[in-house]
């Protein structure tokens, strides 16, 4: 038989059993005060979006507080479903909604500022490296073609 756990003399605190294997399992009532005990549609879209929000990362949910949301949201289905469906080039497939995106932010530069300074930053890196790898490859022909001109001479 299962005794009540000492710290829980609270009456609405449920008790903890001993034996765990005899604990029927059952979901937690969040809103006591509910005479059905159905959680599960009583907030409506605020609690939706409350629970929505709990497991996203800081850059969705800081694009989603600006005027892009839809934009956002659009885009981010668009990936979520090209992953889904092991699409090779997601970039190619999710074009459309990017731009749109993109062009929704550059619209609203006072809040996405820090957003569109970051990728213009990453752009001006990624040509930096571009960059830096064609003149490599060209050092490396030119270095294969002086040793070719040494062996023929």
């Amino acid at each position: 038989m299962s005794s009540p756990n000492p710290e829980s003399s609270d009456p609405q605190t449920p008790a903890l059993p001993s034996d765990h294997s005899t604990q029927e399992h059952k979901p937690v009532d969040t809103e006591p005060d509910r005479p059905d005990g159905d959680s599960s549609n009583s907030g409506g879209k605020e609690e939706e979006e409350e629970e929505e929000e709990e497991g996203e990362c800081g850059f969705c949910l800081f694009m989603k507080s600006g005027g892009c949301k839809e934009s956002f949201v659009a885009w981010e289905n668009c990936v979520d479903e090209a992953e889904k469906n092991g699409a090779d080039d997601i970039a190619a497939k999710c074009v459309e909604v990017t731009v749109a995106l993109k062009k929704c932010m550059e619209d609203h530069p006072g809040y996405y500022e820090p957003i569109l300074r970051a990728e213009k930053a990453a752009h001006e890196e990624a040509l930096r490296e571009l960059e830096k790898e064609k003149a490599a490859v060209e050092d490396s022909e030119k270095q294969l073609e002086s040793e070719e001109d040494l062996k023929n001479n």
